[in-house]
């Protein structure tokens, strides 16, 4: 990971993360072609745009805090094989794609609770990871309902 000089470049990174992510979840939801598949990951987007809000606040001095309980994993994010994306992906792929994805935001954000030399922003750094794990946690637990299931 880069080196950080400063809190504020720790939040402009996050910032421009949060920002790739909602993109990324916009771009899957182009790519499905179930309608509810679809409304799922634009709801996704929407919660990536709603940290980035959230740290662009802290930058702006409003401090937020985001409890940091830890989260179940099934680990499911950690034996898949990775795809990559597709026009017209099954919704298989597309819930791989998304739990990598989460799995990636949860470390960036726990690396740079690592590095925060603030504790609040440690803290809400840690929070943030918190919030990444609780959405892979969400994916993998779609996929084990409605993937592994499948016949």
């Amino acid at each position: 990971m880069r080196e950080f000089k400063s809190t504020e470049e720790i939040l402009d990174f996050a910032i421009g993360e949060e920002q790739s992510a909602a993109d990324f979840y916009t771009n899957l939801a182009d790519q499905v072609n179930s309608p509810s598949v679809r409304k799922m990951f634009l709801e996704f987007s929407e919660e990536e745009l709603q940290h980035k809000n959230k740290l662009e606040n802290i930058k702006m001095g409003s401090l937020e805090y985001l409890p940091a309980a830890a989260v179940a994993d099934l680990g499911l994010g950690e034996i898949l094989v990775d795809v990559a994306p597709t026009s017209g992906m099954d919704y298989q792929d597309a819930l791989i794609l998304a739990m990598k994805k989460e799995k990636a935001a949860y470390q960036m954000y726990t690396r740079l609770a690592g590095v925060a030399s603030d504790p609040a922003i440690r803290d809400l750094l840690k929070g943030l990871a918190n919030q990444e794990a609780n959405h892979k946690l969400r994916f993998e637990i779609e996929y084990d309902e409605h993937v592994l299931t499948e016949d």
